[in-house]
């Protein structure tokens, strides 16, 4: 190795060092102050993991803060999103006939899936097996809600994003339809965890999704876990270690 290369090195070790986060712990437990103080929160993780095997479970990080949030709180629900059947949005906020998101007609008849009424999503209409009402059902009992998520090449993952597509019908609603706005009084928040890009910038265009949803969006609930922001540091090294400082980082136990 050349004197060029050595710098290199040193230079993009400091940068690994310097940009991993070791206080997430403060992180968790401000988060658990507010949600305590909440009548009911719906907690939402959407990030996956196969097992292949029983005895020795790897449970994604978001999702290890997520069950430990909802051990902690009396009144609340942890859903995981991934092992549920939510059909891909069927983007009728934008067909060549107009917005049709949302309609009256395109709510769910089901009293025990709808019991509000207010479910109104073609998706759910046309797809008998779709699950969404489970967290819509949960949402609309709920004064707060976390929403979890993994950072996978710089954006949400594919559950969280298919979550909030399908979710559209709530802000289009009172945006386009000129509806009440049913979220208006329900706090959010979103927690991602990532291993070295764009979790903060995620995080702060999740807030504003939720902003343009209706929903009450809590500084103190949006905040990412990420081990490095060094972009290029792909080395199995990184990844075995990420675990570990994240566990440190955020002082939560291993298994639940």
């Amino acid at each position: 190795m050349n004197l060029h290369e050595d710098i290199q090195r040193i230079r993009q070790m400091m940068i690994s060092e310097e940009m991993v986060q070791s206080d997430a712990w403060k992180s968790i437990k401000k988060t658990l102050d507010i949600l305590k103080k909440k009548k009911k929160v719906l907690i939402l993780s959407c990030s996956n993991r196969y097992n292949w095997d029983e005895k020795n479970l790897d449970i994604p990080k978001s999702k290890m803060i997520a069950m430990y949030l909802n051990d902690e709180l009396k009144d609340s629900v942890l859903i995981d999103v991934s092992e549920l059947n939510i059909v891909p949005c069927e983007g009728n906020v934008s067909r060549k006939d107009g917005n049709s998101c949302g309609l009256l007609k395109a709510m769910l008849k089901d009293k025990k899936k709808n019991p509000s009424g207010d479910h109104r999503c073609w998706a759910s209409y046309n797809n008998p097996k779709d699950e969404l009402w489970k967290i819509s059902k949960e949402l609309f009992e709920s004064d707060a809600v976390v929403f979890f998520s993994s950072i996978r090449w710089g954006q949400t993952n594919m559950f969280y994003q298919n979550l909030i597509e399908r979710l559209t019908w709530i802000e289009n609603r009172h945006a386009t339809l000129g509806e009440s706005n049913l979220v208006k009084d329900i706090e959010t928040g979103f927690i991602c965890v990532g291993q070295n890009w764009n979790g903060e910038n995620v995080t702060e265009t999740q807030k504003e999704v939720h902003k343009f949803y209706g929903f009450n969006p809590n500084d103190d609930l949006y905040w990412n876990w990420q081990y490095t922001k060094d972009v290029n540091d792909e080395t199995e090294k990184s990844y075995k270690d990420s675990h570990k400082k994240f566990i440190k980082d955020t002082k939560l136990p291993e298994e639940k």
